[in-house]
């Protein structure tokens, strides 16, 4: 395995980088500051000025739709592994990766409408998606199941004629709470009494259509994540016509488990964005500040953190390039070891990082004064999204046994859970 970026990755991580020296790290509070005053004037719930200006810039420097592997319909987008790099620099910013059209929830469902939509679904959905024109939510997960088993999912999704009529309440359905946010992909039972895995499909729900309640958003830790937010959703008769359904009925599992391998792998590299800056911080601040004689950056137990916070990213980091490059070369099913790994570290790392420099900052540490409180809610909802930590390990376990015990079944698939 090579894992040296090409001319054509250095040329595009150099380009992004004083980009965001330059659009997106000077701005970071006027982000925020806009976010407050929409919600004082009554509504958080819009897009901001400011992303939507440096959109622009973005797809002028080149730097539009870089996730998209193998489309003609986006020619920029990049493999796995060359993509890693710059994923890794757009999670510095917790906003920024909209900036490049490549943030959740938008991008595993464009991968998802790319792999398994039909040709008029690609023009309705993908292609004003892709030109960033509408946004997405990914409903999976309900508020009555345990939802890191998605067999438990009791949303159902029922043949009337020429149309689907959808009954279910969703939760955690993240961007859905963006005004632009014109369709949502839902999963749910088609057939009850099918074998446990032929039982779900997934469908394509317009936004607008009569009988969709959002009914709250959700916050974590305090953080509502405005202007997208993860929404509790409730669907009752909902009716989409039968061309909505996605790949077929029954092939629900078959979508999620192309669906959440990219979606996995992207979090873990933004994680990665993220433990960086925590650790430039943290280097930053110990050097400035004085205790008991000495900057905090002389402690020697600073000094620890520092270097094993150093050694867990650059570990982190090769695993995930480890499983990009196996995504790239054997596809998600063969890579489903690494996928695992790699979502079980990452946001265990960052967390750890995270809460090093927090230390390092003392109380303002967990103050809005610096971005590590809101860093380490979103990497905490990580060990949650797309899948428990319990369950990867739970998968990761069954793999390596199966090298040692006398052959009794497959090896277990990617666990299926939602999407963030």
């Amino acid at each position: 395995m090579h894992f040296d970026h090409s001319p054509k990755v250095l040329a595009l991580q150099s380009r992004l980088q004083e980009f965001f020296e330059r659009h997106i790290e000077p701005r970071e509070r006027e982000f925020f500051a806009e976010i407050e005053a929409n919600r004082r004037a009554g509504n958080a719930w819009q897009p901001t000025r400011l992303v939507e200006s440096l959109k622009a810039e973005a797809r002028a420097a080149g730097l539009w739709n870089l996730f998209l592997p193998r489309s003609s319909r986006a020619p920029e987008g990049l493999s796995n592994l060359e993509y890693a790099p710059l994923c890794e620099i757009m999670g510095r910013v917790s906003w920024a990766a909209e900036v490049f059209n490549c943030s959740a929830p938008d991008t595993g469902n464009m991968e998802t409408l790319e792999r398994y939509g039909s040709e008029a679904q690609k023009a309705r959905w993908l292609e004003p998606m892709l030109r960033g024109e509408i946004r997405s939510a990914f409903l999976m997960t309900e508020p009555e199941v345990a939802s890191s088993d998605a067999t438990n999912i009791e949303c159902r999704i029922e043949r009337e004629g020429d149309h689907y009529r959808i009954n279910g309440r969703k939760w955690w359905s993240s961007g859905a709470g963006d005004p632009r946010c014109a369709v949502y992909i839902v999963m749910g039972k088609t057939d009850p009494a099918a074998e446990c895995h032929a039982q779900q499909s997934m469908i394509l729900v317009p936004a607008d259509t009569p009988g969709i309640t959002v009914k709250r958003p959700l916050s974590v830790f305090g953080y509502d994540d405005a202007p997208h937010g993860h929404m509790e959703i409730e669907l009752r008769d909902v009716r989409v016509p039968l061309d909505h359904i996605l790949l077929g009925e029954g092939r629900g599992f078959e979508i999620a488990q192309g669906r959440l391998g990219p979606g996995r792998i992207h979090h873990c590299m933004r994680s990665i964005g993220a433990a960086e800056r925590a650790l430039a911080l943290m280097c930053q601040r110990a050097a400035q500040r004085v205790a008991f004689g000495k900057t905090l950056a002389q402690q020697t137990v600073t000094q620890e953190r520092i270097a094993e916070a150093r050694c867990r990213i650059e570990q982190a980091r090769l695993l995930t390039l480890k499983a990009a490059y196996m995504m790239d070369t054997v596809g998600n099913k063969g890579a489903k070891a690494e996928i695992a790994m790699i979502k079980i570290v990452a946001p265990n790392m960052a967390l750890q990082v995270i809460d090093w420099a927090m230390q390092v900052f003392g109380g303002m540490g967990v103050s809005e004064d610096t971005p590590l409180a809101m860093m380490w809610a979103h990497q905490r909802t990580l060990r949650l999204a797309d899948g428990p930590d319990e369950v990867h390990r739970n998968a990761l376990a069954k793999l390596e046994l199966a090298r040692y015990l006398q052959p009794q079944s497959p090896a277990p698939d990617m666990p299926v859970t939602r999407g963030c």
